[in-house]
């Protein structure tokens, strides 16, 4: 928490800052707040260090003294907003606009003008959801065919790259994981301004933010996070002088630059100050002063570094042109020479000329660039959606990813990229021949984020089960479930007690302390857990062990999301990348059936070249082939991506792929449902919620799933709870899982592994635990747990099958994803194996299908 008692720096206070800046050393929130009360001399010496930093940031970036600028048009698409802040003359009322929005052919001409003029930017600015707090934006939507402002938002930027050319920047304010993804393919850049990290100016009546839902702080900052999840080239930035102390504005600065280690997706931060307005509860507020902003613009510049894009809008500064150049911006934002700046109509933007010549007297080139900064344009995937490539490189300077300025935007058709198939198509075969080509794909040290920032996420009794972290050993000691019950023999007792009498209860919170002590049961503790698991298996389903004949085929390795524990994903140019065709998975279906299968299991990665129709061409052609072969497709994260790219909710998309043929879907994606340990392991995956919604809406509409668990890798057994809670709650709902699979984590290849924050899998005595508690806490709910022969190899097959597990899987026929972490196991089993496997464990074996009925043999 943010001290607001303090008086204040001392003059000595800000020289020790400045000769830890001048040095290069990281600046803790007090250092960093002296600075902010640097003045005269002091502040000179601040500007010149802040400066420095600047200039060798855009040495590095081959763009030497070069300031940059967006010549843009700023449509404001509706002033309408359910947020009331203080300072605001943008947001009004219905009744004093003529509609409550922009019609179409009114964006479009405001986009032409632009054209015409040479811009290349369509900035849309809007209020936050009005249709929430507005009945005259919801019945202005209802009358056009639009379910929200979002999707109106959509249809517009697709109309301005179709007609104009134009590239759209979008600022609808607070978006989720899932608008992110629903707008990302129509636009190069996307922003939104945090403003401050003092909740106290949101929360306390007479706050400027107070009465503002999309204000808070915490809501704001996940807005951060889950854009560099998706990967959107994201804007933001401080609005200084609302209030908040020095302290508060440094630690908004600390906040973004946190955001940008892990993800590395923040190309601007704007640092703006406030201008008191007429008709405004702000109105006697005083100015920002601009010695203040520049302190503050400094600042930012030596905390954020040299690789940051700093900017400061140009019609705020009252000239001071020299002054904010000193203190380290290198962009001057969006100016438009057709359109006024909305949000500060009194204060016009500077002329280009203008802006140029002065630029050029303080030692600096003027250079335009696009909507999307130059790093982002040049790197593409996974930056950039493919439907917009054609949009951004008919302006930008291939050299540099600057703007062409004598490039004039022309409307283009809005649509899928050539389909590209190949590369190492013969992955799933030669996996287990030649291996992968190295142990780790080719953007290794970029997609990832900033590893020492990954590890500053994770909880330290998970953290303390790493391999070196022996400094974190008391945490471990004190961590629930960790095979050391200590002073739990109780909570052990009691817990095998309840799992013999009530095994379900055992997810009630009553009877936690139980649970957990039972993950970390070993020993003969742990014998008994085992046993108790595979008694309540045999009076559930009996003694079969099941498995189903099926083939998985893997369409594509080809993903740009950057989970941090996949190793089977590969960038395009990399060796091992590869593509099928849809005639060539159908072909593989069809050998599939051929040899036996019953079920085809389809995943991919998240390829952006795959076609809207992709993943429905897929199955229709499966099922032309060989009608009656079971097709059990998609996990979660694809269907909500697909559906994203086709801008239909995801209950519409899973319609149209049922009735294209997809029986039932593969519940992986999970890995934990815990977002805590989520956004350490999977970057820009979905969130558990979304996961939650795509399962259940499947199973309402008929769609049945398995469901999984990854784990040993940075999580802990509180968190395996916390996610067989989240199963048992949807299957309470929905019932339509079939089965649950353990997955235990393969760490040979996988890069946060080899980053050294992850353990190296699971060990066996949590195999026996997770998969006995799988047992135990699902009892009652889904009756079928599986065990991996891919992961587990067969003596653990054989252990499990002792522990409460009554299904195999499948033969696979081809496995790519284990292998390609690094499993040792094969990628096929015949059915003769599997039954060996069974018979090794005491059990006789039968073939299912892929939802549990007989299959005959």
């Amino acid at each position: 928490m943010v001290d607001r008692s303090e008086s204040g720096p001392t003059e000595a206070s800000i020289r020790r800052a400045l000769g830890r800046a001048a040095a290069g050393r990281a600046l803790d929130l007090d250092e960093a707040s002296a600075l902010l009360a640097a003045r005269g001399d002091a502040l000179a010496d601040l500007l010149r260090i802040a400066g420095e930093v600047r200039d060798a940031g855009l040495r590095e970036a081959g763009r030497p003294g070069v300031v940059t600028f967006s010549k843009k048009v700023f449509i404001p698409l509706t002033r309408l907003c359910r947020d009331r802040c203080h300072y605001c003359t943008f947001a009004t009322v219905p009744h004093r606009l003529p509609a409550a929005y922009l019609e179409r052919d009114e964006v479009l001409a405001v986009a032409r003008a632009g054209a015409a003029q040479g811009c290349k930017e369509a900035l849309f600015t809007l209020g936050d959801r009005p249709e929430e707090r507005w009945p005259a934006a919801r019945r202005w939507l209802d009358e056009r065919g639009y379910d929200s402002t979002l999707d109106y938002l959509r249809a517009c930027a697709v109309a301005v790259l179709e007609e104009t050319g134009l590239l759209p920047h979008l600022n609808p304010g607070v978006l989720s994981w899932s608008e992110l993804q629903r707008l990302k393919p129509v636009a190069p850049s996307m922003g939104m301004m945090l403003e401050t990290t003092a909740t106290r100016l949101w929360s306390e009546p007479g706050g400027p933010h107070y009465g503002s839902p999309d204000k808070e702080p915490a809501v704001r900052l996940r807005v951060l996070e889950d854009a560099g999840r998706v990967g959107v080239p994201f804007t933001t930035g401080l609005l200084i002088g609302i209030g908040e102390t020095p302290a508060e504005r440094v630690d908004a600065l600390f906040a973004i630059r946190r955001a940008h280690r892990e993800y590395g997706h923040l190309q601007e931060v704007i640092v703006q100050n406030f201008r008191a307005k007429p008709d405004t509860a702000m109105r006697g507020m005083p100015d920002a002063e601009l010695h203040d902003l520049a302190a503050t613009v400094a600042v930012a510049r030596v905390l954020l570094g040299p690789k940051a894009r700093i900017q400061a809008p140009p019609n705020l500064i009252e000239g001071e042109y020299d002054l904010l150049l000193r203190a380290g911006i290198d962009d001057w934002g969006g100016v438009s020479p057709v359109t006024p700046d909305h949000v500060n109509p009194e204060r016009p933007w500077p002329h280009l000329d203008e802006l140029a010549r002065r630029t050029a007297s303080a030692g600096f080139t003027l250079r335009e660039r696009l909507t999307v900064y130059p790093e982002y344009v040049r790197a593409g995937d996974p930056w950039l959606d493919p439907r917009l490539l054609p949009h951004v490189r008919a302006l930008a300077d291939p050299a540099t990813g600057l703007a062409v300025e004598a490039a004039r935007p022309v409307g283009r058709p809005w649509q899928e990229p050539e389909e590209v198939f190949g590369g190492r198509a013969d992955l799933h075969a030669t996996i287990d021949t030649t291996g992968r080509t190295g142990d780790r794909r080719g953007d290794f040290d970029q997609v990832y984020g900033d590893w020492s920032e990954v590890a500053g996420r994770i909880a330290p009794e998970a953290l303390a089960r790493v391999p070196g972290n022996a400094s974190t050993a008391s945490a471990a000691a004190r961590a629930p479930g960790d095979g050391n019950t200590g002073g739990a023999d109780g909570d052990l007792r009691a817990g095998l007690r309840l799992a013999a009498a009530d095994p379900a209860a055992l997810l009630a919170p009553a009877h936690e302390a139980a649970a957990l002590a039972l993950f970390g049961a070993d020993g003969p503790a742990l014998d008994e857990l085992c046993r108790i698991a595979d008694d309540v298996r045999r009076d559930a389903v009996g003694d079969d062990v099941t498995y189903v004949v099926n083939r998985n085929i893997n369409f594509t390795n080809v993903c740009y999301v950057g989970c941090r524990f996949c190793a089977f994903a590969q960038r395009e140019s990399d060796a091992d990348a590869f593509r099928l065709s849809v005639q060539q998975v159908a072909d593989r279906a069809e050998e599939a059936w051929a040899a036996g299968a019953t079920e085809v299991c389809l995943q991919g990665g998240i390829d952006p070249k795959l076609p809207v129709t992709g993943y429905l061409d897929i199955v229709r052609s499966i099922k032309a082939r060989v009608p009656g072969l079971h097709v059990h497709a998609f996990s979660p994260m694809e269907i909500v991506t697909a559906a994203a790219k086709a801008g239909v909710p995801v209950k519409e998309w899973l319609l149209q792929l049922r009735d294209a043929g997809l029986d039932t879907i593969p519940g992986t994606a999970a890995e934990i449902l815990d977002d805590d340990v989520r956004w350490v392991l999977t970057k820009g995956k979905l969130p558990a919620a979304a996961w939650v919604e795509v399962v259940s809406t499947a199973h309402e509409l008929g769609i049945r799933s398995s469901s999984t668990m990854m784990y040993g890798h940075v999580d802990h057994p509180g968190q395996w709870l916390a996610h067989f809670r989240v199963l048992a709650g949807v299957q309470d709902r929905t019932g339509g899982f079939t089965e649950f699979v353990a997955l235990p984590f393969v760490h040979t290849n996988a890069p946060i592994y080899l980053a050294g924050i992850a353990r190296p899998g699971p060990t066996w005595r949590e195999n026996r635990a997770v998969h006995a508690m799988s047992r135990l806490l699902l009892h009652g709910r889904i009756a079928n747990i599986q065990c991996s022969w891919v992961k587990l190899g067969d003596a653990g097959t054989v252990a499990m099958l002792q522990g409460g597990c009554n299904d195999l899987g499948g033969t696979l026929m081809e496995e790519t994803i284990s292998r390609m972490a690094g499993s040792g196991n094969g990628s096929a089993r015949t059915e003769e194996q599997l039954r060996a496997i069974a018979a090794t464990a005491g059990r006789p074996a039968r073939r299912r299908t892929t939802a549990y009925g007989h299959a005959g043999a």
